[in-house]
Parts: structure tokens; sequence; C-alpha cells
């Protein structure tokens, strides 16, 4: 073997294992820095809620669907102050999959939210 094939033999070696040093990152995944995101969805008859917390911060959505309609709440808090407290009634009910997109996309917008730049 020559003195090139070993030295790019060592360097690959080198290189894998600097590689495998650093950890993971997954697309989506929350800001490395402060808490980490803890995600907690729960299926509520025939909607879901999801509570999303990070350090003091919580943010809450609840998806209530009826036979006749649907009901969307909308939390944020930091410790026990309410920054955010709404709700929208829809006059129909929502299928599974507008209650599965409307949770995947408030978790998406609370990820956006808090990355910091």
């Amino acid at each position: 073997m020559d003195l090139f094939t070993r030295y790019a033999m060592v360097a690959g070696l080198l290189m894998m294992a600097m590689l495998s040093a650093i950890p993971s990152i997954q697309a989506g995944d929350p800001p490395a820095s402060g808490d980490a995101l803890e995600i907690e969805i729960t299926k509520k008859g025939l909607g879901k809620q999801v509570v999303i917390s990070q350090g003091t911060k919580e943010w809450f959505m609840l998806i209530d669907v009826t036979s006749e309609n649907s009901v969307v709440v909308r939390q944020e808090k930091d410790r026990d102050q309410y920054l955010l407290d709404e709700s929208e009634t829809h006059d129909r009910p929502m299928t599974q999959g507008e209650v599965d997109a409307a949770i995947a996309d408030y978790i998406n917008s609370v990820k956006t939210r808090v990355k910091t730049p």
C-alpha cells in the first residue's frame, strides 16, 4: 500500500470518528439553547389536545368536536400569567384529518416561534 492510500485511509477514519462524536440533529428539532420543548398530545373524544411546555412557558390547544360543531381553544402562558387566551367556534364538525392538521400546524408554529435567531 502506498503512502497516499495510507494517508487517505487514516484521514477517512479520523473524519468518521469526528462525525460520530457530533450529536445528530433532525429537521424540526427544538433549538439547543434553553430547555427542550416537551409535547404531549391527548385524544379527547372526537378531538385532541396538545400541551407544549418549555421552562416556565406553556402552550395549549384543544379541539373539541361534536356532531354539530367544533370549538378550538388556544392558550399561552408564562408561569401563571396568560399571554393568549382565545377560542373559535366552527359551525360544523371538523374531520379527523382537519384535527390532525390543525394540531400539527400549531406544534410547528410554536417550534418556529421559540427558535432563537
